[in-house]
This record gives structure tokens, sequence and C-alpha cells, in this order.
């Protein structure tokens, strides 16, 4: 469907006037109230930033106490003086150096390392239970295979229901 314009000279005369009025109607309103809207922007970004505190003068440093002379000073070392806050054991060396051995894709590298570190019980990899989940699996020891014990028939009885949504059991169900 094609549109129809239906548009003459005088009709053009009337729709450029129009444009012309609300074009000098806006250009009158920003005169009128544009400082007005803009106070009022200025306000409401002052009030969104965050206060601002003044800043504390710097402490004077305190002076260390005076060593005795006569003990000979050692080397601090590094694991003293920045303990490490880890939540987990530390790794064995055999098991980090499968890290560097041969490359994910071929099963080996990071791939091996996380699987060889999967098969530790949970006490060995961490200091502490950190979720709830590994709250209930804390202690429990290796899991203990249970062997199954039983005929068939008791089989075939504790799988199927005795009342229930099908009570009557098919005779192809019962020839396992």
């Amino acid at each position: 469907m094609s549109r129809q314009l239906n548009m003459d000279t005088v009709r053009q005369n009337f729709w450029k006037e129009e444009y012309l009025r609300e074009k000098m109607l806006r250009c009158e309103w920003h005169h009128k109230y544009g400082s007005m809207v803009k106070a009022k922007q200025k306000a409401k970004t002052a009030a969104r930033e965050p206060l601002k505190l003044p800043a504390l003068p710097p402490k004077a440093p305190l002076s260390p106490p005076p060593a005795p002379k006569a003990v000979p000073s050692k080397a601090p070392s590094p694991a003293l003086e920045a303990p490490i806050q880890s939540e987990m054991y530390p790794v064995l060396p055999a098991t980090r150096a499968l890290l560097y051995e041969g490359i994910s894709h071929d099963f080996q590298g990071r791939y091996r390392y996380l699987n060889t570190r999967k098969l530790d019980m949970p006490e060995r990899r961490y200091l502490f239970p950190i979720t709830t989940n590994l709250t209930y699996g804390w202690q429990l020891g290796p899991p203990v295979k249970q062997e199954l014990v039983s005929c068939k028939t008791c089989r075939i009885e504790s799988f199927f229901r005795k009342n229930g949504a099908f009570a009557l059991l098919d005779p192809q169900d019962l020839a396992l």
C-alpha cells in the first residue's frame, strides 16, 4: 500500500507554521525555566555524591624499642614476617610436581594434579571445614562397600510395590 500524500501548498504552509510555533514555544520555555532546571539537576547530583569525611592527620611513627647489642640479630625469615592465611594444608612436593608434567589436554599437568588432589580426604586438604557440606563429610573415613546378599525373589519383592499405582503385577515383570 502506498501512502497518499494529500499535500498542497496550503497544508505545507500550515505544517511549517506549526513547526516554527512549537520551536518558538520551546525556546521561550527554555529561556524562562532553563536556569531552574539546571539548579535542580546540580542539587540532585550533589545529593547523590557520597559524603566525604575529613582526612585524619598522619600519626607520628613510633620509634622501635632499642635492641640489645649483645645478641646478634638474625635475618627474619619471610615465612615468619608474613604468615600465609590459608585454609588449606600445603601441597606435598610430589603432588605439586604433577602440575609441571605435560598438559591437561593429554590428561597430565593440571588435570592429573586436580584428580590426585581430589582423591585426598578433606581432613588432609583443609585445616577446618569451610562449608556446611564439608562438616557433614568431615572425618567420615573411607567409604565401606557392602555386598548385596539376597536372593532374586527378595529383590523382586522389595522392588515392586505391593499396593499403589501398579497393584497388579504384570507376569513379564515377575519373570526376571
